[in-house]
């Protein structure tokens, strides 16, 4: 495997299977690391921007977190603190960033952007989460399930709801380079795009994974390993798109039920925040106003399954950890 010093992490279509389950394995090296106390901050006089076009809680913390464990200082910008786009060009803004930092985090909106910023800052440059891709998640999932189930490879991996931007999309790439056979279950106009779909089954087929897109939610859960979804809305789309989710997608609700046609030891997974009761401003006023209690999962799952999920939450640091570890040369 070549190095990864000097590269960005922008998606995992730009890895070999091998170098993604390099990231992991150095994940689980630093996972063990934290818990038990020992240093791991030979990154200390580096400098790291994170820019945050959308918010986010656990992929800042994650940043953050595991910047300071490197020993790394940190910038935080978001729309407030910097003309990114605005006064100053992403160009210009990536050359000045590059000459005065280590590494560059992105988290917003078009690809385009975070393509942009790495070009010009020529620094490693990381995706935090774009329109089309969130590859930093991917890891944490796959970690996720390595720590569950002993071994990613063969399971059959099944996201339920709209496949059609940055979990579907990456969650297929991730499926495909590592062997899994991945299932998009939701109605066909919420399948990925046929181009992408094309590369990763060409990509299961070297590691002996498979693609399966389907509107039947009983042939899908089937001796399913890993039941997944996202919220159903995604940050930064129109209010008015609610009640035509709610429509289409309520049949492809994570409930007990498709949970217990999978496998015996299937576990659920959600890369959160979820939609599961009424706790949160969102969720309460769409509750209210379209009358469902939860969304995308119910509450049921998602309390049984809560070790799984929070995991996999705590998981995000511990990848992102490897990812700017191994792209700024820092290996253990």
């Amino acid at each position: 495997m070549s190095s990864l010093k000097g590269r960005n992490f922008l998606t995992l279509m730009d890895f070999t299977p091998d170098e993604i389950r390099h990231f992991i394995d150095l994940a689980g090296r630093f996972k063990k690391m934290k818990k038990d106390g020992a240093a791991h901050d030979g990154l200390r006089g580096k400098n790291i921007a994170l820019i945050f076009e959308k918010t986010s809680t656990r992929t800042r913390c994650s940043f953050e977190v595991a910047a300071h464990d490197l020993g790394m200082q940190t910038t935080y910008l978001d729309n407030s603190g910097s003309q990114l786009g605005k006064k100053e060009s992403i160009e210009d803004t990536a050359s000045v960033l590059g000459r005065m930092y280590d590494g560059i985090e992105y988290r917003g909106f078009g690809q385009e952007r975070v393509e942009t910023l790495a070009k010009y800052a020529k620094v490693p440059t990381w995706n935090g989460l774009t329109d089309e891709y969130h590859p930093t998640q991917i890891l944490a999932d796959m970690m996720t399930v390595r720590e569950h189930f002993g071994d990613e490879k063969g399971k059959k991996f099944v996201y339920m709801g709209d496949a059609r931007f940055n979990m579907g999309n990456s969650l297929m790439i991730g499926c495909s380079k590592l062997g899994l056979h991945f299932t998009a279950c939701a109605p066909s106009k919420y399948f990925p795009n046929e181009e992408l779909v094309k590369k990763c089954r060409a990509w299961a087929e070297e590691s002996g994974g498979s693609i399966t897109l389907t509107e039947d939610t009983d042939e899908a859960v089937k001796n399913a390993d890993v039941i997944y979804t996202d919220v159903w809305v995604s940050m930064g789309e129109p209010a008015e798109v609610w009640e035509e989710r709610i429509k289409e997608l309520t049949p492809y609700k994570v409930t007990m039920d498709k949970m217990n046609k999978a496998n015996p030891n299937a576990i659920f997974m959600h890369c959160l925040p979820a939609f599961h009761d009424h706790k949160t401003t969102v969720g309460k006023e769409m509750g209210e106003k379209f009358r469902f209690e939860d969304l995308e999962v119910t509450d049921e799952v998602f309390q049984k399954y809560s070790t799984v999920l929070f995991d996999e939450a705590e998981n995000r640091m511990h990848t992102i950890k490897a990812v700017m570890a191994a792209t700024l040369g820092y290996e253990v």
